[in-house]
């Protein structure tokens, strides 16, 4: 396949769809079941969105391994590799994931599989940035933290003791970034679905589209 950049890697951090397991905010306004049915439709949503421009190989980094049959059938579907996410927390996982890319790839844009507003022009204008020489491209988010974060070399302080799961993880990055010296660009703000009103305002906005 022919890509707009063939030197770059796109990397999906994405959960079984386990009910129970996923999207657990989101009980009781939906149940185990559908709680789990919003993850499969909003994975299936960012693989579209990831797969649309042909901007670069995707791999779907998969927990607790790529065994599922969702996993199977998302490697079916669409021209994807899986690759197991590795043990240990968020920070971890995203680092293990991009140092792997970053051996084989000159850049790597890495995210999540929740978050609606992150159109496939914003991964295609983070690459863009890491070819002209951004250490750092991060899309932060409404809550604090951040929806997609890419680099041409690892970093792993942006990685290490970080308050994953607060308010203050984007505002820790950005420090930390200035401590190093890196060049880091921020993209539009963007906003995930964590919990209930998160899932209504996505409702809400599908609602709203034309047709």
């Amino acid at each position: 396949m022919d890509y707009l950049f063939p030197d770059s890697v796109l990397l999906i951090l994405c959960k079984a769809p386990v009910p129970g397991q996923v999207k657990t905010r989101l009980i009781p306004a939906l149940n185990a079941q559908e709680a789990a049915a919003a993850h499969k439709h909003l994975t299936l949503m960012t693989l579209e969105r990831a797969l649309e421009q042909r901007l670069c190989p995707v791999i779907l980094y998969c927990a607790p391994d790529c065994s599922h049959p969702f996993f199977q059938e998302c490697a079916k579907t669409y021209p994807l590799i899986l690759r197991r996410q590795s043990d240990g927390d968020l920070g971890a996982k995203m680092l293990d994931a991009l140092s792997v890319a970053l051996s084989t790839y000159r850049h790597a844009l890495l995210v999540g599989c929740d978050c609606p507003s992150l159109a496939a022009d914003d991964l295609r204008y983070g690459l863009e940035l890491l070819s002209a020489e951004q250490d750092v491209v991060i899309a932060p988010s409404e809550d604090g933290g951040y929806t997609l974060i890419g680099m041409s070399r690892v970093v792993p302080e942006l990685f290490t003791d970080m308050p994953w799961g607060s308010e203050q993880v984007m505002q820790a990055t950005r420090q930390c970034a200035g401590k190093l010296g890196l060049r880091l660009h921020e993209l539009a703000s963007q906003w995930d679905i964590d919990t209930e009103e998160d899932w209504l305002r996505y409702v809400r906005s599908r609602r709203s589209e034309p047709g």
